[in-house]
C-alpha cells in the first residue's frame, strides 16, 4: 500500500506535535495532501476512473475545510502550513 503505518507517523512527527499527534489540523491537512496528490496522479492514468474522482473531490473539500478552521482559529499557523506544503488558494 502507498500509505503505511510508519509514513503516517513520519507525517505526524513532522507535522503535528508528536509521532502519536493525529487530531492537529496541520497533521491532518499534511495527510490530506499527499492523499490528494496520490489520487491525482493515479487519474492521470486512469481519467475514466469515476469513484476516485468522487474521492479526490471529497477530499480537496475536506482539506479546504481544515484550512478555513485553522485561518479563523490561528493565521500564523495556517501561513505556516501552507508555506511549508506548498499550497495556495
Amino acid at each position: 500500500m502507498y500509505l503505511d503505518a510508519s509514513k503516517k507517523k513520519e507525517f505526524f512527527a513532522k507535522h503535528g506535535k508528536g509521532d502519536t499527534d493525529t487530531g492537529s489540523p496541520e497533521a491532518q491537512i499534511a495527510m490530506f495532501s499527499f492523499r490528494i496528490a496520490h489520487l491525482t496522479e493515479h487519474l492521470k492514468e486512469n481519467r475514466k476512473d469515476y469513484n476516485t474522482q468522487r474521492a479526490l473531490i471529497t477530499l480537496v473539500g475536506k482539506r479546504r475545510k481544515q484550512l478555513n478552521y485553522l485561518a479563523d482559529k490561528d493565521i500564523t499557523r495556517y501561513r505556516a502550513i501552507v508555506k511549508e506544503l506548498g499550497l495556495r488558494r
